[in-house]
């Protein structure tokens, strides 16, 4: 097939020379390698509505590409190499943007849309680690969060439209916007999140938001979880500027302190818990947002729910709260073997189960270290099982999986996802599969079928 495509499309919309394809056959984290006979690189919604009629009529299966910074194994062919690699690179124009919204290709690389949205005095609001490489296409397929979501929610709510192909060639255009549509069955966000099995998104629709000119960042000392959810409430009645509310143990902070070079401890003492807060400003007329954490904060510390805070003096200092936080995963990784799970529970029970969670993981398999951080304000958390410290690698394949398996009964009889921002993939298919209610399950496979009839659209992810 793809002679076929590069017979149709030219030269440059196929790469099969093995050594150009390698990188692009293992996923992110380096726990999935595939195999694939070409990599095609279509410039076009038609171009992509080609190549799809061609892969049905060959009976070849795609999987499409971003910037391959799933977390999952999403965007990682099988190893039996019968599909092809989509890559959505070439498809990276801004074709549209104003100040409400920005219709963009699945191909523009989120640093990209920050800053074309900047130049214009607006804010797309959803940032992550990856933003220098993911695509604005694969955060939609995989309804992506981040660090913003507490005031302006999950991809799924940034995006307005989708343009996709889906079986057939048939293009789906949602890009208008509309805020009204009655149409019936939501295509668009039947799409987002669907981890490109039941169709190819070329290109998104998104909200942008006013641009940040100020921001305040404080780092705050608690004696507990729930202490964190309280002044995160007791906040969010004073104002509706805070964007950022993160969440993680001492034991967090110490990791990064101890593994990251150039980290310093925000406050001068320990503390069980800390969070990470962030407050901006997008008008002149605002209260300028350091002084709006103070003179919050303030009260917060007078009655002792709080125990200690800093707010940063600097965006220097403000940027280095930040790494801490962003340097969590590097130092748990340079630390030793560890599973790692995102997973979300109910907001108000966030705080019990991160505590209680950890208890009984560590009671359930002797010797290993539990803990959680994360998104105090969405239910986000990631929650780490560290191997016993005499334990090897090889835990992670010997004992890792039952420790997951354990911690994602958890959080289902809590009432939670066992994916909150990363997706499925095929890390978590079977265990979507072991815990997805029937109703679910049946519903995600008829709409597969109904969808994808020849089974090309990225299989082996998600559903089977």
């Amino acid at each position: 097939m793809a002679e076929k495509v590069r017979a149709r499309l030219g030269e440059r919309a196929v790469v099969s020379n093995q050594a150009d394809l390698a990188p692009w056959l293992t996923d992110w984290r380096g726990r999935w390698t595939g195999q694939a006979a070409a990599l095609l690189q279509p410039a076009s919604t038609e171009e992509v509505a080609e190549i799809v009629r061609l892969a049905e009529a060959s009976g070849v299966a795609l999987v499409p590409q971003g910037g391959n910074t799933s977390m999952v194994g999403g965007a990682t062919p099988g190893e039996d190499g019968s599909a092809l690699l989509l890559s959505m690179r070439r498809m990276n124009g801004i074709r549209a943007i104003g100040p409400e919204q920005a219709a963009i290709e699945a191909g523009v690389i989120l640093a990209d849309l920050h800053d074309a949205a900047e130049a214009i005095g607006r804010r797309f609001p959803l940032t992550l680690g990856a933003r220098g490489s993911a695509t604005v296409g694969g955060l939609a397929s995989t309804n992506a969060g981040g660090t913003q979501v507490l005031r302006f929610g999950t991809m799924r709510q940034l995006v307005t439209g989708v343009e996709a192909v889906l079986s057939g060639g048939l293009v789906h255009d949602g890009l208008a916007g509309l805020k009204k549509d009655n149409r019936g069955y939501a295509l668009d966000q039947l799409l987002v999140g669907a981890e490109g099995t039941l169709g190819i998104i070329t290109a998104v629709a998104v909200r942008l938001v006013p641009a940040v000119i100020a921001r305040g960042v404080a780092w705050v000392g608690l004696a507990d979880p729930q202490a964190g959810l309280d002044l995160l409430r007791r906040l969010q009645q004073q104002t509706d500027r805070v964007e950022g509310f993160e969440i993680l143990p001492q034991d967090s902070l110490d990791r990064v302190l101890r593994y990251i070079p150039g980290t310093r401890p925000p406050l001068a003492g320990q503390h069980a818990w800390h969070a990470l807060i962030e407050a901006t400003a997008t008008s002149a007329g605002e209260e300028p947002p350091s002084e709006l954490l103070q003179r919050l904060l303030e009260p917060a510390l007078a009655d002792g729910l709080v125990e200690d805070a800093a707010i940063a003096a600097s965006e220097a200092q403000a940027e280095a709260f930040w790494r801490i936080r962003h340097s969590i995963s590097e130092a748990e990784k340079k630390s030793g073997p560890a599973m790692q799970h995102d997973i979300s529970v109910p907001v108000a029970t966030m705080p019990r189960f991160m505590v209680e969670a950890a208890r009984e993981v560590e009671a359930r398999f002797p010797g290993t270290d539990a803990s959680g951080f994360g998104h105090l304000g969405d239910g986000n958390i990631h929650f780490h099982v560290r191997a016993p410290a005499e334990a090897g690698a090889d835990w992670i394949a010997g004992e890792g999986p039952a420790a997951s398996r354990f911690v994602h009964d958890l959080v289902t009889a809590a009432g939670g996802s066992i994916s909150a921002e990363h997706g499925i993939g095929q890390m978590k298919r079977g265990e979507l599969e072991r815990l997805g209610s029937p109703a679910r399950l049946a519903a995600m496979r008829a709409i597969k079928a109904a969808m994808d009839p020849h089974g090309i659209f990225n299989p082996g992810k998600l559903i089977a």
